[in-house]
């Protein structure tokens, strides 16, 4: 008797109950961020952070239950999609308003994709995890800091940035660089040494980003300069 077709059950048995997992997950995000703006909808900003860091651990979901490429690119090309016409439709009211000048959402959407589909046919997928929760934790967390403490501001291509914020942004991408090194490579000296530059490429970037393209630029930066240092380090 052949099994294949009793592969192939275990294969969409186990594919639906990723979707459950990430829908789940994502549900919880969406619920309270709806609840948030339901609340008081001049909570907008914080209705954008709580979708913005909460949605970002999916990649984690996606590691973790092993979830196929080519279901992280479809889902990256489906937001991308909502996240676009949302700009000129009251699509995603309180994460995306009409005529918004950023396109963060679009981006945030794209550099998922983008970075599943360059590093888990690697078998690497710490990479991807790690360009993209630089940017959900560090860039989400630094934006709240810097608009409640940012009391040393500063200026680039005419954007107000904050000491306090992007200190935050380099700590905090530093711990998620860390963190995600020490867990897969344990505590090697590389562990400790390759945060250092990751924090440093993802705070410039954060800092010198407009219209929300950080999104996309530190995601991508900070997992390419990770990819790059450990593949060099590596071998010293």
């Amino acid at each position: 008797m052949s099994l294949t077709p009793v592969i192939a059950l275990e294969s969409a048995i186990n594919l639906e109950l990723q979707f459950a997992v990430v829908g789940l997950w994502l549900g919880v995000v969406f619920l309270l961020a709806a609840w948030l703006y339901r609340l008081n909808p001049t909570y907008s900003e914080a209705v954008r952070k709580v979708v913005h860091i909460g949605t970002g651990n999916v990649i984690l979901l996606a590691w973790w239950l092993d979830i196929p490429a080519w279901v992280g690119i479809s889902a990256s090309i489906v937001f991308s999609a909502i996240a676009f016409l949302s700009y000129y439709f009251p699509i995603l009211p309180g994460i995306n308003g009409v005529g918004r000048q950023s396109w963060g959402t679009f981006f945030y959407a794209v550099s998922i994709g983008l970075l599943i589909a360059a590093f888990w046919p690697l078998q690497q997928p710490q990479f991807a995890a790690l360009g993209i929760l630089t940017m959900t934790w560090g860039d989400g967390l630094a934006a709240l800091v810097g608009q409640r403490f940012g009391k040393h501001p500063y200026r680039v291509w005419g954007m107000q940035k904050s000491w306090e914020g992007s200190a935050t942004m380099f700590g905090i991408s530093y711990l998620v660089c860390w963190l995600i090194f020490w867990a897969v490579y344990g505590s090697l000296w590389q562990t400790w040494l390759i945060p250092v530059g990751v924090a440093l490429v993802a705070t410039v970037l954060e800092a010198f980003s407009k219209l929300g393209i950080d999104n996309l630029t530190v995601p991508i930066g900070s997992a390419a300069c990770a990819f790059l240092l450990y593949n060099w380090l590596h071998f010293i």
